[in-house]
């Protein structure tokens, strides 16, 4: 009866079902809410940007260690992973990501290309989904940097401390640079349109896949490059639909910090007809909402200003009637320590709230429909401050330093609070039914 009522909405909502593709598998909007299989869909899950090495067989796989990861994952309740799709070539001023999937142009290695595919099949294999980010506005995945040095306008400026505002001011020329955008297109085009090498299916057609995402924090980086921003946005998603008109396509947004602080913008990109739900990040640390010396004393404001951040943004997801999600969130370990041993009481309170407010918007019915902490370090561990290749991957870039923001294996009252609360909307969800 479900699968009926749900074909029914499909038609009634426009939607376009393939005769090779399983639609029920697939989650979709309706109402301003997430679905799959006709029933509501909401979610606790985690950033696992590295995975897709991990599946690899090349530089820097580790099966085995991904299916630990996964089932851990699994276990505690967490099935929605946010993930990049593959590094872009890095700047040389830059400390990125290896191996690149992206070495140049349109050419793509293709071990890493194999471990996307299986990592998605071991996402299908376990009922977990994946939100896959396609590009980059920071210089740590190559991203916007990348496609403008092919475009003529050299290495990108390290991005790190003083030399900030010199990247920002580079990176701003990638909205109005079409051989830049178009060199982006055409690595879209190849990401979206392919086969699973290990399932046979086109990407279109598996469930594994939640959303493409256009960015991790894409930006226009200048005040006076909104509306080409605008307009970058809005042909990205018309060409990922163009392809994949199956699956949920997000922007990767911060929300309005990271639109210039003019939430017109915010709303404008996400009122258009190929962006599916909207996206918030929260980062009090990195935005000046706490001192590194009041990390816990600093947590009442902290989660005043997180507060009224979401119900901003959740204004806008209601007026819109589409999903939100605060995809990116994390705070600092106590003392702003960085190894795995030290205490996590500030965090543990930050995530408390956070989950929260996922959970309460999804009992009362309301539009916040999910979050995805930032991140998931689980069994990997820092060798040093900064990464280096053959280092542990971490859910902390290899720019930032190592175990700031993961979540071990071993953060037992962290992961204490997760389980808590999944099980809290996995409750909400049965009775929603």
């Amino acid at each position: 009866m479900k699968r009926i009522i749900f074909l029914l909405l499909c038609c009634l909502c426009g939607s376009m079902i393939t005769a090779e593709a399983q639609p029920e598998d697939i989650i979709y909007t309706l109402d301003g809410k997430f679905r799959r299989s006709g029933e509501p869909y909401a979610y606790i899950g985690t950033n696992f940007w590295y995975g897709p090495i991990l599946a690899s067989t090349g530089q820097g796989g580790n099966r085995e260690r991904l299916a630990r990861e996964l089932d851990q994952l699994k276990a505690h309740g967490i099935k929605n992973l946010r993930v990049l799709a593959g590094a872009d070539e890095g700047s040389v001023n830059a400390n990125s990501v290896k191996p690149y999937l992206q070495e140049a142009p349109g050419q793509l290695n293709d071990t890493l290309l194999v471990g996307l595919d299986y990592f998605l099949n071991e996402l299908r294999q376990r009922n977990m989904t994946a939100v896959i980010y396609l590009n980059n506005s920071w210089d740590w995945s190559g991203g916007y940097g990348f496609y403008l040095k092919y475009a003529g306008e050299g290495n990108s400026p390290s991005a790190d401390g003083e030399h900030y505002n010199t990247y920002v001011r580079y990176a701003s020329k990638f909205v109005r640079n079409d051989k830049a955008k178009q060199l982006f297109y055409d690595y879209v085009r190849k990401i979206v349109s392919r086969k699973n090498t290990i399932t046979g299916q086109p990407y279109r057609n598996d469930p594994a896949i939640m959303a493409w995402q256009i960015g991790n924090e894409p930006r226009s980086f200048s005040k006076e490059g909104k509306e080409d921003f605008a307009e970058f946005i809005k042909e990205s998603a018309r060409l990922i639909k163009s392809i994949d008109n199956q699956h949920l396509v997000s922007v990767g947004s911060e929300g309005y910090v990271g639109c210039e602080m003019d939430i017109k913008t915010y709303e404008l990109i996400h009122n258009d007809q190929n962006i599916d739900y909207l996206t918030i990040h929260i980062w009090p640390k990195n935005w000046g909402w706490c001192s590194e010396d009041r990390i816990w004393e600093d947590i009442p404001l902290v989660n005043q200003k997180a507060r009224a951040y979401i119900s901003d943004h959740l204004r806008l997801a209601g007026k819109s009637d589409k999903p939100l999600v605060i995809e990116e969130f994390g705070y600092p370990r106590d003392g702003n320590l960085h190894h795995p041993e030290s205490k996590t009481q500030c965090r543990d309170a930050f995530y408390n709230f956070i989950f929260l407010q996922v959970a309460e918007s999804v009992e009362k019915g309301f539009n916040l429909a999910g979050c995805n902490f930032w991140g998931w370090g689980g069994e990997g561990r820092p060798a040093d401050d900064r990464w280096k290749m053959g280092d542990d991957y971490l859910c902390d870039p290899p720019h930032e330093p190592q175990g700031w923001y993961s979540v071990f294996d071993t953060d037992s009252t962290t992961i204490h609070i997760i389980d808590q609360y999944s099980k809290r909307i996995h409750d909400a969800l049965e009775k929603a039914e």
